[in-house]
Order: structure tokens, then sequence, then C-alpha cells
């Protein structure tokens, strides 16, 4: 199949209709003006005429705005619909030239052709944004339900009833209006959402702490976090311990490696199995690995615990919640090695490599970001990324030099992006070819291949040994990625959890009752070579991306990771090769 027109096709079914039809009655005005300025630019009175009807285009937008701007997230509409009002606000120069003939013509010819460009472009890939802003809590959740039933581009795949779940978590959208409480209604689209078990579903909720403060005499949220001093993992032979303990908790007798028995009376497993609330994340084995880190947040002012004292005694004292929330998220943070600095400094660190010591390169790939690649969307509808490729290229034949023999490849925490920026990767590990990610279409619930991106082996840097680092914060096309390099022999896929299990394309956006709420899910769909969508779990949640190579977390690993705040994984990995 033609992969360029194939793309196409693909980008063009996920275009929204609706908006598409707006810019396509500023395209038609934006023609008719032009029309009219031939045959009225020598009438005085038909030029004033003409110049009023110029604001025909903004009328459109202003019209557009009406209905589909949220009052509390203008600058986001803006950035959606730029395309859009790019055109009707040149225009307005035109205005000002209207009598000028040189004037007018040159900026008529260079309005006309960026309107064109503009539009064509927001035709093409107009964004699945829908305001329900202004209609009430229950109303605006019907819609949403209505708005994923027939955009959520794996509804078949992932078997979802969303006449069932509108019914089933609409009495508490409709407590939630009687109460005007806005945090139970946030809670309600949440578990909404996540019961479809997609890492690309998320919602976004305009709620502070305080407002969550508010309302916990009448209402106790499932996700209303606590501190108390300490958190726990669970390590793999199935004891929970504590981890990134607190002074309030040390003199309690609990310290980092404390074996914790029960909480709040229920045995610890059990109590992470029953209280947890569902996350929504689409591996379960990755949700059970950090049910007990989730747990250790879940209780009220106090909440009682049952620990092993140093000589193997039950002991249960009772903490209390200290308030800011540090301990988990300190926990989280050493688990998937999320940086100190933030997003910002992930994102300084994607695409970065050095040599390990004398013979293990590192490469680290946080984000398959185009920008940073040197790639764009022409690319992307090729299925190639030349650019991307002579960047790693460059990268790896520089550590090659320093006599690199084995080489890691951190994924963990990569945020996503272009899939085939990961395939340009593979492309210099192997000297084979490999099936990609198939670009498809969904119509009538079926699911159709239209545009093959292949991986292409050159064969460079094919005698490598390599292990590619991921965990559950490795998503999208960071899942994508890891896929693709674990069916290359010489590429070993390691990490304590599997990549997060979702490899769809983004776009759709439902901004809910007061701009409270904010839904987001896949609209475009990415499939492999069995033509079903690629990586996405199936509602069994059995990942389809395990890793090969399963990273120990016992005593040992756990005090490495969480007290001494080593990356015992990157570690782990250069042993690993050094055995090899």
């Amino acid at each position: 199949m033609n992969t360029f027109w194939g793309s196409m096709r693909h980008v063009i079914s996920g275009s929204d209709p609706v908006h598409a039809a707006w810019a396509g009655a500023i395209l038609i005005a934006l023609i008719m003006l032009a029309v009219l300025h031939h045959i009225w630019r020598e009438d005085a009175k038909k030029l004033t005429r003409w110049r009023l009807l110029c604001l025909l285009p903004l009328l459109i937008c202003g019209a557009h705005a009406f209905f589909y701007m949220p009052h509390t997230a203008a600058l986001d509409y803006i950035s959606n619909f730029m395309m859009m009002l790019i055109p009707a606000a040149l225009v307005l120069i035109l205005i000002i030239l209207a009598k000028r003939k040189i004037g007018y013509r040159i900026a008529a010819v260079l309005t006309g052709l960026v309107s064109v460009v503009c539009l064509t472009y927001f035709i093409v890939a107009a964004p699945n944004f829908w305001n329900e802003s202004r209609k009430s809590y229950t109303d605006s959740f019907k819609a949403l339900a209505q708005r994923m039933d027939r955009n959520y581009i794996l509804k078949e795949w992932k078997e979802a009833d969303f006449s069932a779940l509108e019914a089933k978590y609409l009495p508490m959208v409709q407590e939630a209006e009687q109460e005007q409480n806005p945090v139970k209604f946030a809670d309600a689209v949440m578990m909404f959402a996540n019961e479809l078990h997609d890492g690309h579903i998320s919602v976004a909720a305009a709620i502070d702490e305080e407002t969550i403060k508010q309302y916990r005499d009448t209402y106790t949220s499932p996700f209303d976090r606590r501190e108390y001093g300490m958190a726990m993992v669970q390590l793999d032979s199935g004891e929970v311990i504590a981890v990134c303990t607190k002074d309030e908790v040390h003199a309690l007798g609990i310290v980092d490696g404390t074996v914790i028995t029960k909480w709040n009376g229920k045995p610890v497993l059990q109590a992470a199995a029953e209280d947890v609330p569902d996350h929504g994340f689409p591996v379960k084995a990755n949700a059970d690995r950090i049910a007990a880190t989730q747990l250790s947040v879940i209780g009220g002012d106090t909440v009682e615990v049952t620990f092993l004292d140093q000589n193997g005694t039950e002991q249960t004292v009772t903490l209390s919640d200290l308030g800011e929330l540090k301990s988990a998220q300190e926990a989280i943070i050493a688990l998937i090695q999320f940086p100190k600095g933030g997003y910002e400094t992930l994102m300084e660190q994607n695409g970065s490599y050095k040599m390990l010591d004398d013979k293990c390169g590192y490469l680290r790939l946080t984000a398959e970001d185009p920008d940073r690649y040197d790639s764009g969307i022409l690319d992307y509808l090729k299925g190639s990324m030349p650019g991307a490729k002579e960047i790693f290229r460059q990268a790896l034949s520089d550590m090659k030099q320093q006599g690199m023999e084995y080489l890691v490849v951190d994924l963990r925490c990569n945020m996503g992006g272009f899939d085939e920026i990961g395939c340009a990767l593979c492309e210099l590990l192997t000297d084979k070819d490999w099936y990609g990610q198939g670009l498809g279409i969904r119509k009538n619930g079926q699911y159709t291949c239209v545009s093959d991106h292949g991986i292409h082996g050159t064969g460079e840097f094919a005698d490598l040994k390599v292990v590619a680092l991921t965990n559950y914060e490795c998503a999208s096309a960071g899942d994508g990625t890891a896929l693709y390099l674990s069916k290359l022999p010489n590429v070993t896929l390691a990490g304590i959890t599997d990549p997060c299990g979702c490899n769809q394309e983004t776009g759709g956006k439902c901004v809910l009752s007061d701009g409270l709420v904010t839904v987001y899910f896949p609209v475009g769909l990415v499939l492999d070579e069995n033509c079903v969508p690629n990586v996405e779990t199936k509602p069994d949640r059995i990942s389809r991306n395990p890793v090969e190579e399963r990273i120990p977390l016992d005593f040992d690993a756990a005090m490495r990771i969480f007290r001494d705040k080593e990356d015992y994984e990157l570690d782990w990995a250069i042993k690993y090769l050094e055995e090899q």
C-alpha cells in the first residue's frame, strides 16, 4: 500500500467533521471575498460594503468560539483552533489595503496562500475538541458517554459498554449535582474513565487540595490521599515493607525495611486489593506492583498499622495524617527513577548519551519528540524519520569510538511522541526488516490498516548487545519503541514493571460542566502486523509487551532504591550485559 496516501487517509479519518465544516465555511467566505473585491474594487460604495463583509470570517470564528470555547480554557481553545483563527485575522490587513493595487495584490496573495495552507491542514486534522462546560453535571456526563461511544477508538477492542458505564455512575453524578459537590462529580468521571484501563485516557480536574478538604466532613473521596510518614512497597517475596519513612514513625518503631503486616486491621495485601481504588492501569500486574504504595496514603485522620519489631513480634501503632503528601511521592519517584528536576529535566535528558564505563554506552530516550529529533509531519506521513536516524547514528558512532561494546537504552518514563522515531533507532540495531506499526481507520466497529510503517535494518550497530530499560510510565510511542526493540534478537527488554500498555494516538478532548473536569482519550488507530490494536491490553489486562527480563525487587534492591536512592535498575543492566 502507498504509505503516504494511506497515512493521509488515516489522519483524515480522525478529523472531526463538525470543526472541519466550520473551517470550510471560512474558506468559502475567503473565496467569496476575493471574487467580490475583483468585481467591486472600482466602486467606492461597494468597496465599503466589501470591507464590512471582510468581518465575516471573524464572525464565523466568533460563533464557533461561542459554542466551543470553555470559559475556563480560552488559551487551550486558541491553541487547538489557531489554524482556523489565523486566516480570519489576516483578512483585516486586506481591509486596510483594499484601495492599493500593488499593496492589496501582494497582501491578497500572501493571505490567500497562508489561509489555504492553514485551513487545509485544519480541515484534514481538525481536533476532536468538545465543549460541554455550559451543561449541568448530569447533562455533561451524559454527553461525555455519548461522545466516547462514538469516537473512542478502542471501543470494540476494550469491549466498552458506554451505556452500562453511564448507568453505573450516573446516580453518583446526580448526587454530586444535588449536593453541588465538585469533588464527587470529578470522582464519578474518574471512576467511569478508569474502568476502560487505557493509559491514554486521563481526567484532569480543576479542584485543589483545599476544595477536597472542604468536603471531607460530608464525603470521603476514594482518591483522597493522606501523609502518614511512610510509604510501603511489596517485594517479590510478597512481603510488604516500609520505605521513605519519616521521623514521626521512627519514634514509633517503624524504619526503612520494617515489615508491615496489617493496615487498619486488615492483612496488608488484602487491604491493598480491597481498599485501593481502580486507577485505570492498563496492565494489572503493574497495578498490583504499586498497590501497597497506593495503600499507604489511604485512611482517615488516623490509621492503625501493624508491623514486626526487631524481635519479630507484631506491634500495632496509630499513625496520624501529617498533612503535605511526601512519602508516597518520594517512593514512586524513586521506583520509576523520575528526575528531581521534574518534566523539564526529563525533556533535557532526551537524546542524551554517555559512556557508563569503558565498555558500556548509555542512551536516554524520554520522548519520541519530532522537534528534538529533527522530524516532522511529512516524515510521519512517509513512515520514516531520517533526521532521527542520523541523530541516533551520531550518538552511537561517538560511543563506539570511545570503546562501546554494549549499550543501555533507557526508556523509563518515556512520554511518547512518534513511533517512527523509535523505529529509526531500531533500524541501526538490526540488519533485518521488521514490522513497526500500521496506521488504521475504524469504521462500523472494524479496524482496517491503511499504511504500514516498518523497520528497515541497516545493520550498522547490529553487533551491539543491548538492554532496554522500561517501566509502567513508559507509554504511547515509548511503549511502541519498547515493543520494537524487544523484537530484535540482540536487545533485551528489562524492568521491575512492564511498560504502560497503550499505543494509540491521542486527540479526543471533552470539557465538562463549568470546566471542572476535562477528559482526554485516543481517537487515532495504531495497529500491529495482525491488524489489531498495537500494544493495547484487552479486558484481561495482561501485558502484550511484557519485559523479557524481570529485574528482581528483593529487600536489598528496595533498600538501594528507596533508602539509598541508587539507580538499581541501571546497575542491574550493566551487570547483565557484562555477564552476557
